[in-house]
């Protein structure tokens, strides 16, 4: 019996890689699921006010009471909480975009319910507009990665990014492997005009920033080699692409178990080839998958697509948003219809976040691709895309809405009227 529990523990002991170039040999056989199309997963993040005083930021405690009472979600969505108090719904995959799209408005209810029962609601915003940013989260990853912002320059950034910004995330199926080139070009396209579409996010710290997407603006505020876009409009390997982005990336954290910060630019290259030491050793493929989580480009591979562009929008618009996405990709004569029209905007990423709509290359290519969309939509999506066609036909963004309220009524009327939900 002896032997078999030698070679077991050999198996399980961690192998540290050789090179670099074995790290990337593991993360390109690894990044993409080669399959069908169709599935669909949901999260969406959503900031937690009081009801009655709005500047206030529920605490870890205070949060972690309510979410402790929730009852069971008849989705089956995860509740976990993000480093500034929002708190995220992250749903299993659905057959489609409807099934995710209604298992997910039905954990929401539920959820909200039950935070306004308590003097709290769960507000659908790209970003915070009024509170400072303040981490509550205890764990030691978001701490870590707070001093690792703080060495890199970026600290005001990585805060806002941290604990004032919200999402809504499409994950997709990466779909054949010989379509996966054209299907990451094509996630990567749709970028600057989506953002364009949901910008909600027009003021942050108190004040306007000048910005439709203050969310967008700032993860452009950080390195680009670990949030921009992973490949240019020519690419046709994008697990390569993938590969290269991530051993360029400078290592964050390293789990040791718990998350210490790399306070000096060591790129997961340098690891991995001997050039650098991080903890006493050479990364193994645990710390490789964990810094893997540590990189957050636009559209990041993950077996599936994670697409992360959005900004956080009411829930009246959302599901439109995420069909609109959705269909674009995943029904091939809409992306077609797509690739043409996104090709005029398909890198105006900081065009799209500081003017929204307002661009008329970007209205454009937004119509059309709404409008085969909307074609495509079933009938429990009629009134949501009624409200998103109308949105761009009229070169208007969610952000436009809300800032209208604050300049008409200033920013305590429209804060008490959008966390009682009256907005």
């Amino acid at each position: 019996m002896a032997v078999p529990v030698r070679a077991d523990a050999a198996r399980l002991s961690p192998v540290e890689f050789a090179s670099a170039e074995h790290a990337a040999a593991f993360i390109g056989a690894r990044c993409l699921d080669d399959g069908p199309v169709g599935q669909v997963g949901l999260e969406i993040e959503a900031h937690c006010f009081d009801l009655d005083n709005p500047l206030r930021r529920p605490d870890w405690d205070e949060l972690a009471d309510v979410i402790a009472s929730v009852p069971a979600l008849p989705g089956g969505s995860r509740i976990t909480v993000e480093p500034g108090g929002a708190v995220e719904l992250s749903g299993p995959p659905a057959a489609g975009p409807s099934a995710a799209i209604t298992a997910l408005l039905a954990d929401r209810a539920v959820l909200r319910a039950e935070f306004e029962r308590r003097g709290l609601d769960l507000v659908l915003l790209g970003a915070d507009p009024v509170r400072p940013t303040r981490r509550v989260n205890p764990g030691p990853r978001y701490r870590a990665m707070e001093q690792f912002f703080a060495a890199s320059g970026s600290a005001e950034a990585g805060a806002a990014m941290m604990t004032s910004t919200a999402s809504v995330q499409v994950n997709l199926d990466a779909g054949p492997r010989e379509g996966w080139a054209q299907r990451v070009r094509l996630a990567h396209a749709l970028g600057p005009m989506m953002i364009a579409i949901t910008a909600n996010s027009p003021m942050l710290g108190g004040r306007f920033t000048g910005w439709k997407s203050s969310r967008q603006r700032v993860w452009g505020q950080l390195d680009s080699a670990r949030c921009g876009p992973i490949l240019g409009a020519d690419s046709d390997d994008p697990a390569s692409d993938w590969a290269r982005y991530a051993l360029r990336a400078p290592v964050m954290l390293v789990n040791t178990p718990d998350a210490v910060p790399v306070t000096n630019w060591v790129p997961f290259a340098d690891w991995a080839d001997g050039r650098a030491v991080l903890g006493g050793r050479r990364p193994t493929e645990a710390d490789l998958e964990y810094h893997l989580t540590t990189l957050f480009p636009p559209v990041r591979p993950r077996r599936w697509l994670e697409i992360r562009y959005l900004d956080s929008v009411p829930d009246a618009l959302w599901p439109a948003v995420v069909f609109t996405l959705t269909t674009l990709l995943d029904d091939p004569e809409a992306a077609a219809i797509a690739a043409e029209a996104t090709a005029p905007v398909a890198t105006a990423w900081d065009r799209a976040a500081q003017t929204g709509l307002a661009d008329r290359r970007l209205q454009n290519a937004a119509v059309t691709c709404v409008s085969a969309a909307a074609e495509r939509a079933p009938a429990e999506l009629t009134e949501s895309m009624a409200l998103l066609t109308r949105s761009v036909q009229e070169g208007r963004c969610p952000a436009d809405d809300f800032a209208d309220q604050v300049v008409g009524h200033g920013i305590a009327s429209a804060m008490g009227q959008l966390v009682k939900g009256e907005l």
